[in-house]
């Protein structure tokens, strides 16, 4: 039974983010026809401007499923097989046996074992994730910092093994995805910025998305605020930074209804084909950076409700900035929400980071936008 939308319950429940500590953010439900979008709360601290719908925002990590769409988009062309080694194309990169026994399709969902290389390229997240033994002053010394993918990828590389490779659980690691766009780089020609906004940004039609190379956020935007789990206080103004350490792993700008255009025509079978999407929702479990187990598939994750349908869609961070994007599996009922603020929660003396009011009431709205 599909549950319509209700605008009142829906602006309710993003005020009462706001009220729980949120500086300020914004979301789109769509069910069928029906579009309701919704902002609460102020864009910048300083002088009061309020949040919009339309802002343009970073939206982290749910880069990777469209990276994962380009790949998928170059198995169906024939150029990349998803079961073959990853050494095949970039034996340089992941050279010997690991690059013979590490496929494509283990990159993709993070069943390679290779490390994640942000501890060796923020020296401050020498215990990452474990936030709580880390300290805030690389955020600041790297705010104009430019990498370069293969020197992040040879430090996840270089770094001890987190598993065989195809075992499970599987670790999230962004040094994955870094080597899938170094693929389509080998691949195509052209480098995976430009690859990703061909083939998969002005395919969707996306007026508003974009891989950037700076670090700044044009057009309308908030500012974004990182806290650090209390470690900055007040939280620090982030908006500005350079994303390249990063890159098509989680360096995405976008809009909410841009999002919900491109997941709805994801599952549509409009971006990949529809035995690509399939390949897309078979699931592993992956032990996320917050070290939970979740079923992850290729650039998607499930998100399921007793008695209720199963969504598809993504979650991202960037330092300050925060996004999740679900859509139901008949495509019908979508929902993208934006926040301005990250790691709201402080720690307890053990490090362990406490309950906020925020969290029950942004789990509660995205109930209420999911689900009605």
């Amino acid at each position: 039974m599909r549950n319509p939308l209700d605008p009142a319950e829906l602006d309710a429940a993003i005020e009462n983010v706001h009220r729980a500590g949120m500086p300020g953010l914004f979301a789109e439900v769509r069910d069928g026809d029906q579009i309701w979008r919704g902002a609460a709360g102020v864009a910048d601290t300083a002088t009061g401007r309020p949040v919009t719908a339309d802002m343009r925002h970073r939206v982290g990590s749910i880069t990777k499923t469209f990276t994962a769409a380009a790949v998928l988009q170059q198995v169906e062309s024939g150029l990349i097989g998803l079961d073959t080694p990853i050494g095949h194309y970039l034996s340089g990169l992941v050279p010997g046996e690991r690059g013979d026994a590490i496929t494509v399709r283990m990159l993709i969902n993070h069943t390679s074992g290779l490390a994640e290389y942000l501890p060796y390229a923020y020296p401050s997240l020498k215990a990452f994730p474990r936030l709580a033994d880390t300290g805030p002053q690389s955020l600041d010394d790297n705010r104009f910092t430019r990498f370069h993918s293969t020197d992040l990828i040879e430090r996840g590389v270089g770094a001890p093994a987190t598993g065989a490779p195809g075992s499970t659980p599987g670790i999230y690691s962004n040094t994955n995805y870094l080597l899938l766009g170094e693929l389509l780089e080998h691949v195509t020609g052209t480098t995976a910025q430009q690859c990703i906004t061909r083939t998969v940004i002005e395919r969707a039609g996306l007026r508003n998305t974009e891989l950037p190379t700076g670090p700044y956020v044009d057009g309308p935007h908030s500012q974004i605020y990182e806290s650090w789990l209390g470690m900055i206080d007040p939280p620090r103004d982030y908006s500005v930074y350079d994303m390249s350490f990063v890159g098509p792993a989680a360096s995405l700008i976008s809009t909410v209804t841009d999002l919900n255009r491109f997941y709805g025509m994801l599952l549509a079978g409009e971006i990949v084909s529809m035995s690509s999407l399939a390949q897309m929702q078979r699931t592993v479990p992956v032990v996320s950076q917050e070290g939970k187990t979740i079923e992850y598939g290729l650039g998607l994750y499930p998100t399921e409700a007793p008695g209720q349908a199963t969504f598809w869609g993504h979650g991202g961070t960037a330092w300050g900035a925060g996004a999740l994007t679900m859509t139901r599996a008949d495509g019908n009922r979508q929902m993208s929400v934006a926040l301005n603020l990250q790691r709201w929660n402080t720690l307890d003396p053990s490090g362990n980071p406490q309950p906020h009011p925020i969290d029950a009431a942004l789990a509660a709205l995205c109930r209420v936008a999911m689900y009605g």
